[in-house]
Parts: C-alpha cells; sequence; structure tokens
C-alpha cells in the first residue's frame, strides 16, 4: 500500500486494532458505487485516533484506485480569511482528484495552485477545471467571496456528477469550520459561525457522501443539528480505547519503535494502568520523566503517575488544552465539581436535584439545569435518558486527569493516584487466569515482539530455556537483538529473518516465527533452513543457532527434520510466567 498523505500517526505499523470501526466503514464505502451510502460523522474526543483512522481510508482508496475517490482536508484550529479558506478548500479537492487520476503521490503533499488546476485542465481536455480557476479567480477579484465559497465547497458534488464518479468528501474537525473562518481579513471580528450550513444539501448527495469528524462531541453534534438537521449525518462513536489485547500490541509497537526497553511483565503493567488508551500508551512510552524505568512496576507507576501529574508532560499539555477549551464558556467552581463527581461514576445518571443534595451547591435546582445543557454543549458531560438525567464522560483517562487537576480545589484533598496505580497492578498480578489468556491470544498476533522483549530483558540465558533440541546449549550475554533482518542471497533475492540475538562470544540466535493455526510442514523449515545458510556464509565469523517457534505447532516430519538438523523448535511461551 502507497502512503502519499502522511498520517498523524507517524509509522504506519503503530495504527493498531479497530477492527470493528474499519469494518464499518469498509461496509459505508462498498455502498457508495451503488449510491447506497448516506453521509456520516465520526464522534470521539480528542487523541482517540479518528483522524489515523479517515487518514488510513484516503491512503487505501488512492492505493486501490477502485471506484471511489478520497478526499481529505484538515480543518486546523487557526484562523483564516474566507476567501483564502475557499481557495485552499478547492485546490486540496482538485489537487486530491488529478493525483488519484494519475496516480501521481505528489500532489497529495503538495497541492496545486489555481493557476496550476487550470493549466492541468488545459493540457488534459478538462474544461471545468479551467472554468473552476477562471471563475474563483474573477470572483476574488471582484470580492465575491460567498460565490467564491460556493464553487469551492461544491466542487466534490459537481465532479462527481459531471464525471459520473463517486467521491468520499473527508472533512476532519469539522466543527473548526464554524470557529475559526473570517470575514474580515484581518481574522478579528468577522467570525462566520454559519460556515457550516454550506453542507445543508451537500450532505445528502448519495454521489459524494460525506465523513466528517469532531473532537468535542457536543459542540459538534450541536452544529450538526443547527445547520445540517438531525439524520443528515449518521452518527459513528469511536471509543478511544481499545481491547486489552490490540492495546499490549501498541504498548510493544510503540516500544519497539521509540528503542524504549520493556519487559514482557511491564508492558502488561503499562497496558492496564494506560486502560488500552494508545494516546496515553504512546505518551508513556515516548515520556520526558527523567527518572523513567519502564522495565520495573515502580517505574512504570513513576512514569504514568508524571504523565498525568506534570504540567510539562504531553498527556497533561493535551488533555489541558482539551479541558480550558471546553471550560472557555463554563468556567465556574460548580462545573467543575459537577463535572469531577459525574466523571467518578460515568454509568450512573443524575437529576439536577440530586446533585444539589449530592454536592451541596448554592445555587437553585432551574440554575443546575441550566448549566447542565451548557456542559453538554461544552462537550463536559452527556445527556441521560430524560430530560432531566445527566451522567459524565464515560473516560478513564479524563477522570485521571480532572482528579489531578480539580480535586484540591473542590474537595480540599489530593488523590494518592500512585497508591492507586499500585492496588491495580497488584489486583492484575493476581488475577493469573486471566493473564494467562491474555498473553496467549495475544501470541498469535505479536510472537515476535514477545520473544524480541524476553531476549532484550532476560538478556542472559541458554537457548533450551526457550527452545527444545538445540545443540548449541551455550549461554548467551545477549549484546543486540534485531526484529525482521533482510540480506541476499548470492542471485539476489531478498531473505528475511524474524528476529536475530546477538551474544558477545560471537553466536547469533536465528528465530523464525510462524503465527498459523496450521502446523508448519517439511517445507516451511526446509526454507528457513536455506536462510540460516545463507546467513551463515555472510557472516563465516559467527556461529548460527536456528530456532523455530510456530504457534500452530509442526507436523511430525517437520519435528523429525528440525531435530536432524538442530534446528530448535518451540510453540508456547511458558517461560512468560514463570
Amino acid at each position: 500500500m502507497q502512503y502519499p498523505l502522511a498520517e498523524s500517526i507517524g509509522n504506519p505499523d503503530l495504527l493498531t486494532g479497530r477492527e470493528k470501526e474499519f469494518a464499518l466503514l469498509d461496509k459505508l464505502i462498498s455502498r457508495i458505487p451503488d449510491r447506497l451510502t448516506k453521509s456520516h460523522a465520526i464522534l470521539a474526543r480528542r487523541k482517540s485516533g479518528k483522524t489515523t483512522i479517515v487518514q488510513r481510508i484516503f491512503n487505501r482508496l488512492w492505493s486501490e484506485n477502485g471506484q471511489v475517490i478520497p478526499f481529505y482536508i484538515n480543518i486546523k484550529e487557526q484562523k483564516i480569511w474566507l476567501p483564502d479558506f475557499a481557495e485552499k478548500f478547492y485546490c486540496t479537492f482538485a489537487s486530491q482528484y488529478i493525483s488519484f487520476l494519475e496516480r501521481d503521490p505528489e500532489p497529495v503533499a503538495f497541492p496545486l495552485t489555481l493557476k496550476q488546476i487550470r493549466e492541468y485542465g488545459v493540457s488534459r481536455s478538462v474544461r471545468h477545471f479551467v472554468i473552476d480557476a477562471d471563475t474563483m479567480l474573477n470572483y476574488r477579484n471582484n470580492r465575491k467571496f460567498d460565490l467564491l465559497w460556493q464553487t469551492a465547497a461544491e466542487a466534490p458534488a459537481r465532479y462527481a456528477q459531471l464525471y459520473d464518479r463517486r467521491i468520499l468528501v473527508m472533512i476532519d474537525e469539522f466543527q473548526n469550520t464554524g470557529e475559526y473562518i473570517y470575514r474580515d481579513e484581518e481574522c478579528r471580528t468577522a467570525r462566520d459561525e454559519t460556515i457550516p450550513g454550506t453542507w445543508h444539501d451537500l450532505s445528502e448527495s448519495k454521489l459524494a457522501p460525506m465523513l466528517v469528524t469532531g473532537s468535542y462531541v457536543g459542540w459538534l453534534i450541536n452544529i450538526i443539528n443547527t445547520y445540517l438537521e438531525a439524520g443528515r449525518l449518521k452518527h459513528i462513536y469511536i471509543n478511544p480505547y481499545l481491547t486489552a489485547e490490540n492495546g499490549l500490541t501498541a504498548v510493544y509497537r510503540y516500544a519497539e519503535h521509540y528503542r524504549e526497553p520493556v519487559t514482557n511483565e511491564s508492558a502488561l503493567q503499562i497496558n492496564r494502568l494506560c486502560m488500552s488508551d494508545p494516546f496515553f500508551i504512546s505518551c508513556v512510552i515516548q515520556s520526558f520523566y527523567e527518572d523513567k524505568n519502564l522495565t520495573t512496576a515502580e517505574g512504570v507507576v513513576d512514569t504514568v503517575h508524571y504523565e498525568i501529574t506534570d504540567r510539562a508532560s504531553e498527556m497533561s499539555m493535551t488533555w489541558g488544552e482539551y479541558i480550558e477549551l471546553s471550560l472557555k464558556r463554563i468556567n465556574t467552581v460548580n462545573s467543575k465539581h459537577i463535572m469531577l463527581h459525574l466523571s467518578k461514576e460515568p454509568d450512573r445518571e443524575w437529576t439536577p436535584l440530586q446533585l444539589k443534595t449530592a454536592l451541596g451547591l448554592d445555587i437553585g435546582e432551574n440554575e443546575i439545569k441550566a448549566l447542565l445543557r451548557n456542559m453538554v454543549k461544552a462537550d463536559l458531560i452527556r445527556e441521560g435518558r430524560s430530560d432531566i438525567d445527566f451522567r459524565g464522560l464515560t473516560d478513564g483517562t479524563l477522570s485521571l486527569i480532572l482528579q489531578n487537576r480539580f480535586a484540591k480545589e473542590i474537595a480540599s484533598f489530593q488523590p494518592d493516584l500512585k497508591k492507586n496505580f499500585h492496588e491495580d497492578l497488584e489486583k492484575l498480578r493476581k488475577d493469573k487466569k486471566s493473564l494467562e489468556g491474555l498473553v496467549r491470544n495475544l501470541t498469535g498476533k505479536m510472537a515476535e515482539y514477545q520473544l524480541m522483549t524476553e531476549f532484550r530483558s532476560r538478556k542472559r540465558f541458554s537457548p533450551s530455556r526457550y527452545f527444545s533440541d538445540v545443540r548449541d546449549d551455550t549461554k548467551l550475554n545477549i549484546t543486540d537483538v534485531k526484529l525482521r533482518t533482510v540480506f541476499q542471497r548470492t542471485d539476489g533475492k531478498n531473505m528475511e529473518v524474524d528476529i536475530i540475538a546477538e551474544s558477545d562470544c560471537g553466536r547469533m540466535l536465528l528465530v523464525e516465527v510462524k503465527k498459523t493455526k496450521d502446523s508448519v510442514g517439511i517445507s516451511s523449515v526446509q526454507d528457513f533452513l536455506e536462510k540460516t545458510e545463507v546467513f551463515a556464509s555472510l557472516h563465516p565469523e559467527k556461529r548460527i543457532i536456528p530456532a523455530f517457534f510456530s504457534t500452530g505447532g509442526f507436523t511430525a516430519e517437520a519435528l523429525v527434520f528440525c531435530k536432524e538438523k538442530s534446528i530448535g523448535t518451540a510453540q508456547e511461551m511458558q517461560w512468560l510466567f514463570h
């Protein structure tokens, strides 16, 4: 797959899980050619992965070069003059459209100007590009900014209809269209909050359906209901948390990508305290905490605590921005008190009267209700089942931040987060049956990472600790462990070994990993033997110890072959629990 659009996650391999979300979106996208897909809004708080999801959809659709042309634009939290935004919107669309048709990724990274788009239209006889470029320049020169914006906004739907194509219009952080686009050139006073209304009719297009995202759920829903009418954009809610298995996978991947030492045990601890939140995990792995040590329980607790409590940490700063923007219109002690209280029991619903009684609020019931409604619009809490029921955001990460930020101000005490973290890890340690099940299920996906992590953290070991029938069982003192090493055979063919662990004694443990339910047969182990022989010829000064790990086991013939050729074998990671 190609990645013409640079993904905000960085290395594409860091995207973990999200099978459920992609399955739903794939189903919707598959119906676009038959004009059966409505416009949708992906709703999730900041740093929940929605931007990476839509960016990956763009890259996948671009790479597949099928019937659906992707268009992606991110609306930044940055003031912009309406004619500048209109031109940016159109040029981004036209550039990505041309990129898709020409199979040239460059226009995605470096969007064309109106002049260049016009030149393309002339050279390829696409007269509508010529017409649009001339029209937009004319509107801009004559300060007909509404017509300029209308021409830009309607472009995806127009081109889909003119050329009988299907276009997926992805607008990231859609709520910002009503917050940061100005009608005065200095961008000081004339903010146009009605811009989202531009898509009132366009959102009903089946030729160019929309997929918009928003980080401030209550704010975005209010905009959709106000300008697009409820139902024109169907809601898709994304849980910021991964499954426990996918969260652990994320820990391994981030640790390897950033070369941060962890052990298999500490990986479980990081995932537990970070609640399988991929952003939280990334913050901990990349933390600037001075005494960071992610190979011990104490080190994990200290680093997680730093990310939650230190104002300079990435985690704290990111959530601080979120909370401050949300509180900008409702910054009272009562709102903080209510928000903190509801976050502690997010599954319970409260009425204004119940909150007044429980919190001893000094304002009336109607005033509390009005405050609660404003807090819903500000994306600080959620509505309940009835008009007078309210509940907290179901977000454990936010709850930790709120406890640290506001508990002392409101309740005159600071929670002992470190103590709570240690208690949580103790529960994890005692729940051994569940722990073993989690690790065993993960082995099918992440065996290379688990083995690599074990070799690095154990450092000194005999190969027989992990593999049976190893001829050379000399104790190794590991100096380096590499994942997926590529080398060439004499005829130029590329070969790859999954794990190479090098010892200071000149020995190298080469491990092949197969993650299948079926037993490995003779052909697979023969191929591996060839790899080890080629590798040995390239490194004659090294003594090679071959080993094969297969989650599905081995056929009888393959096991006999491995024993004859002194290839160590393993199919379970029992050592993870000893």
